[in-house]
């Protein structure tokens, strides 16, 4: 499969999590495994998985939360594995983001089929190398790992952040409004909520910016927008 893929198992069924990390590393797979969902988002963060397996029945944090928590962090497959498989169980957890649902007992061949099959989609969309932008001085954006390089600092971002500044950066000294910001990265169904542009323009600030009250590199333009352009006048 090239490169060795890192697959993320949250479960707290011990027996369960140890049946996977043999089952999978027996196909080659690099396997991390989590207790609970908060261990789990802790290892999604530091090693960026390339699939999930999720269960959804887990004490303090359920899956459902956890997947609408790892969806702010990343765009990688989830997938459910779980005893709940109503109906409702299943659409909710599709609603959530999910990529995909396996109720227990399972086949452990078809969790695998599965499982290497979500691997293999991204790959149908092209093998373009990853685009890495530098717009400016001692900054890097690193399009295929969602990384921020700013001097000694390195800000990994989530999807919807990496989203709004890599537009941003490709419009660099241009004011966007928050409307063409919705209709880029949400769709033309959001245009009309600025408070939602504003919201990951504030979390970004607070990401990026020495002072985010003072901003040297996000800026805004009161009753026009935002643009990106870094204010040497700051240092």
């Amino acid at each position: 499969m090239g490169t060795q893929a890192t697959i993320l198992v949250i479960d707290d069924d011990h027996e369960i999590r140890n049946m996977l990390k043999m089952a999978l590393s027996a196909e080659g797979l690099n396997v991390i495994v989590a207790e609970d969902a908060v261990a789990g988002l802790r290892a999604a963060y530091q090693y960026h998985p390339n699939v999930i397996l999720l269960d959804i029945m887990m004490p303090n944090v359920d899956g459902y939360e956890a997947c609408r928590r790892l969806r702010e962090m990343t765009d990688v497959p989830i997938i459910f594995v779980t005893a709940k498989g109503s109906i409702e169980d299943i659409v909710q957890g599709f609603s959530l983001g999910a990529d995909d649902y396996i109720v227990k007992p399972f086949n452990i061949s078809e969790l695998k089929c599965r499982l290497l099959g979500s691997l293999r989609r991204p790959g149908e969309k092209g093998h373009a190398k990853p685009e890495v932008l530098f717009p400016a001085p001692a900054v890097m954006l690193d399009c295929g790992r969602h990384e921020l390089v700013i001097e000694d600092r390195t800000l990994y971002l989530t999807p919807k952040e990496f989203e709004i500044l890599r537009l941003l950066i490709r419009h660099m000294g241009k004011v966007l409004s928050a409307d063409t910001i919705l209709a880029q990265v949400w769709g033309p169904e959001r245009v009309g909520e600025p408070d939602l542009v504003k919201q990951y323009i504030y979390r970004l600030r607070q990401k990026l910016e020495q002072d985010p009250n003072a901003p040297r590199y996000i800026h805004t333009v009161w009753g026009g927008g935002y643009y990106f352009e870094a204010d040497n006048s700051l240092w």
